[in-house]
Parts: C-alpha cells; sequence; structure tokens
C-alpha cells in the first residue's frame, strides 16, 4: 500500500449485509439476438465456463471455513496467507499488504447488581473494563445542560437515551466525576449500541432495557440505592490486518485498452462465525476466476483481491481505493464484488450498488445472465460491503449477493455444509463471462462509463450510536 491509515473499529461489530427482501429490483429488458451473434458469444461464454471447476471453489471454502476469521488474528493472517499461495500457485506474484487499525475486544463478562440483585446489562461497544460499587444518582439525559449543577463524584450515573449520542452521555457524566454510568432504553426491548469510538476519558458503561431501566429508576427515588458495575476483557489496542492482490497484465499489448477491472471479496469473518458464505464463499470464488482467466487472452488489466477487516467497516477495502493512484482509480472501469454468493439456504442472486442505479457493471453482468439463463439478474441498491469504497471514488461496482440472506447469517451455523455448489457454479460463470465479455481482445460490450464520486448514502454499522 502506499500508505497506513489508522482507523477505529471494533472486533465485534459486524457489518451489515440483511437484506430486505421486499427491496425493489430493476431487470433488463431482454435483447434480442441474431443467431450469429448467439452462437458467437456461446463460444466466448464456453471459453469461460468450461474451465470452471465449481470443486475447487467448494474445496476453497471449506479450507477458510474451519475457523473464525476475524480481523487482526493469527487466523485471519493464515487465511490471507493461504489466498496468496493458492494465487501463487497459478503463477500470479500475489501480495499481502498489511495495514494497521485500531481494534476492540467486546467484554468477556458485563455484570451489574444492586442492592443485591442481579441486572442483565450489556455493554457498549468501546465501553471500558473496570469494577465500580458506588451509589446511584440519576443524570436524566445526561445533556451538560443537565448536570451543570449536579456532581456525580465517585456515583454510577443512571441516564435515559436520548437527545445526545451514548458516547456524549458517558463523557459528560465522566466529567462531573461519575465512575460508571448506566444507561436505559426509551423504547421497549434491549439496547445494543455503540460509544462511536475509543476514549481515554470513559467510564466503564452498561445498558438496560426500558423496562429495567424505569424500574431501577423507582428505586433511586425511593431512597439510597448502591449499584456495582463490572466490565472485563474489554480491550482496546492497534492490529494488523492484510488485502491479498494479485494481478494479470494485458496479454495483448497492442491492443491494450489501459483499463482495469477489480474482482474482490472479503475474506475476513465476525467472531464465533466460520463465515462459509460469509465471505469465504466469495473468496473462494475470486481464487478460481483467477486461474480460470490467467490463461485467457485479454487486452484490459485484471485485479484479484480480497480484502481484510471488511467486518468491522470495509477497512481494507478503504484502504487499498486510498492507496490508488488518481490515475488508477480513472483508469477502473468497474468493480466486481462478490460476497455471501454460495448459501443453499439464502433467496436469489441480486446485483447491489451503491446509488441503486445501473453502472457498467450491473450491464455487462446483466447481459451475461441474461445469456446464459435467459433472465438478466435483477439490481437495487446496497452497500455495506466493499464495493463501496469504489463506488464513493467514482469507480461504477456492484455487490453480488443472494436476497434475502440466510437465517445462519453470522452465525456459528455458517458453515461448509450450508453451501451449494450450484449457486457457486451460477454466480461463477456470470462473473466469469461479464468480465471476460469486457477484457477479451475483441470485446464489443456496451461503453465503460465513469461513475461520479459520492457520500455512499448507508451507514456502515448495524449499532445504534444515539
Amino acid at each position: 500500500m502506499k500508505r497506513t491509515r489508522k482507523t477505529i473499529v471494533s472486533v465485534a461489530l459486524a457489518t451489515s449485509l440483511a437484506l430486505s427482501v421486499s427491496s425493489t429490483y430493476t431487470a433488463a429488458a431482454p435483447v434480442a439476438q441474431t443467431s450469429s451473434s448467439q452462437a458467437y458469444y456461446n463460444a466466448v461464454d464456453k471459453k469461460v465456463i468450461n474451465k470452471i471447476n465449481v470443486e475447487n471453489i467448494y474445496n476453497d471454502i471449506d479450507f477458510l471455513a474451519k475457523t473464525p476469521r476475524v480481523a487482526g488474528t493469527e487466523a485471519e493472517h493464515k487465511a490471507a496467507l493461504y489466498v496468496q499461495k493458492q494465487l501463487n500457485s497459478f503463477g500470479y506474484d500475489a501480495k499481502l499488504e498489511p495495514f494497521k487499525f485500531v481494534g476492540y475486544t467486546e467484554a468477556s463478562k458485563v455484570e451489574l447488581s444492586v442492592d443485591g440483585t442481579s441486572y442483565s446489562p450489556s455493554s457498549f461497544t468501546y465501553s471500558v473494563s473496570g469494577n465500580v460499587n458506588a451509589e446511584v444518582v440519576y443524570a436524566g439525559l445526561g445533556t451538560k445542560e443537565e448536570l451543570a449543577n449536579q456532581d456525580l463524584t465517585g456515583k454510577i450515573a443512571l441516564i435515559q437515551r436520548g437527545s445526545i449520542t451514548f458516547g456524549e452521555k458517558v463523557l459528560n457524566a465522566a466529567q462531573k466525576g461519575a465512575k460508571a454510568v448506566i444507561i436505559y432504553n426509551n423504547a421497549e426491548g434491549e439496547l445494543n449500541g455503540t460509544l462511536g469510538g475509543a476514549n481515554d476519558l470513559y467510564v466503564p458503561a452498561v445498558s438496560l432495557s426500558k423496562a429495567a431501566g424505569e424500574q431501577l429508576l423507582e428505586k433511586v427515588k425511593a431512597g439510597s440505592v448502591t449499584a456495582t458495575v463490572t466490565i472485563e476483557g474489554a480491550e482496546v489496542s492497534e492490529r494488523t490486518s492484510y488485502n491479498v492482490t494479485a494481478t494479470k497484465a494485458p496479454t495483448e499489448k497492442k491492443r491494450n485498452t489501459d483499463d482495469i477491472i477489480v474482482i474482490g471479496a472479503h475474506h475476513d469473518s465476525v467472531e464465533g462465525a466460520p463465515g462459509a458464505n460469509d465471505d469465504a464463499s466469495g473468496t473462494a470464488m475470486v481464487i478460481e476466476l483467477a486461474r480460470v482467466l490467467k490463461s485467457l487472452p485479454t487486452d484490459t488489466e485484471l485485479r484479484f483481491v480480497t480484502f481484510g477487516a471488511e467486518e468491522l467497516g470495509l477497512i481494507g477495502s478503504h484502504e487499498y481505493v486510498d492507496g490508488l493512484s488518481q490515475d488508477e482509480k480513472d483508469r477502473i472501469v468497474g468493480m466486481f464484488n462478490l460476497d455471501m454468493v454460495g448459501s443453499r439456504d439464502a433467496g436469489d442472486l441480486v446485483l447491489k450498488t451503491a446509488d441503486g442505479k445501473a453502472n457498467f457493471v450491473t450491464e455487462l453482468s446483466q447481459a451475461s445472465s441474461l445469456r446464459l439463463n435467459g433472465v438478466a439478474t435483477p439490481y437495487a441498491e446496497g452497500g455495506r460491503s466493499d464495493h463501496v469504497p469504489f463506488a464513493e471514488a467514482g469507480i461504477p461496482a456492484a455487490l453480488f449477493i443472494h436476497d434475502p440472506s440466510e437465517p445462519w447469517y453470522h452465525t456459528p451455523e455458517d458453515t461448509i455444509d450450508k453451501i451449494s455448489k450450484e449457486k457457486l457454479q451460477d454466480v461463477a460463470e456470470i462473473v466469469g463471462t461479464a468480465v471476460y465479455d469486457r477484457a477479451r481482445p475483441d470485446h464489443k460490450g456496451p461503453k465503460a462509463q465513469k461513475g461520479q464520486s459520492f457520500k455512499a448514502p448507508e451507514l456502515y454499522y448495524q449499532q445504534d450510536s444515539k
């Protein structure tokens, strides 16, 4: 990489890829083809399809999904090394590109007892460890105005959700001397949130449901209440993750378009999930397409990339895009992002673009799926995966995923036995032929068009900060 950026993220903070069943998709209208053009495309497509070996994809998934591959861990490093080794075996000079980020390990123990009665609290992402026994004092919404004349020295502040962020509530209480903070929900249900980032001024903070919080508030109003807040195992530290990159230069030097196509996926998973579908499936498909396209004549540079730390906020893909020169950004005509492409329990294949609009990648892919399956794969708006940093840089990009996602998403049940070889074959054929449709020396497909840089509308994180 050309530069290293330190990014604060949570190891347990999972990027959401869950898609809505009610999403509105747009499909291309069937395009009439002459028998001669159809025969030509059939012959070209078969050059790719006949080389795809779905057993290779399945076996790579099986290897990668033996254990969770959380970014910054030894397991993720081993996964990146495996990807590098596989790519090098095909004749590539694959690179392991490390980058630093500041990560957060969720607490292993979170407890709250009030005058001997145990509650069931949750901790906030970025809350610090500690053991505090003190009187509980009600502090309203925890705003600076409410706390202006309140002394919380040595106390535990009981604060209601609302008005300002959780992080601000904790800092405001800490500045008034509080040793710990309890925040309770202002709506029904549990409260699972984030303080938004690491801060040395934080004190231990836990959350309660609305019912539990209001019950505790009544006790506080009735008289002096003593509580014990315990948080153990929470840790903030600098860690290393990796992107793996391999490049195929154009073989047709005289017809070199000077363009670049990127095929990518993320190799990390969330804590506790072996991530067979999310996203060993996409990673294994990148490996197989790199093998398939290695021996085919091309006039376009092909880059195969697996990203680290996607689950923590698309850090690896942001690092990759930030490290590109402006010339490279201008030359990349498409980014194909493969994420969760093999679950037997997920819905149908869809394409997701960060702005919901068609682009060069969706056009190529819809033309490919129309030729292969008789139906153009629909597209809709969707972010929260590694196509987003490319799209924000004005690079045409799309996410390939099945909708709705499988019930095993981000769970220990995301295992190899849930993988469908038929779905793997289908996506590999669509992406492989779409890429080759543009990268073959005599390509006649749609003309590449650059997008405009913008800020993607979707948040990267599911957790609430306010």
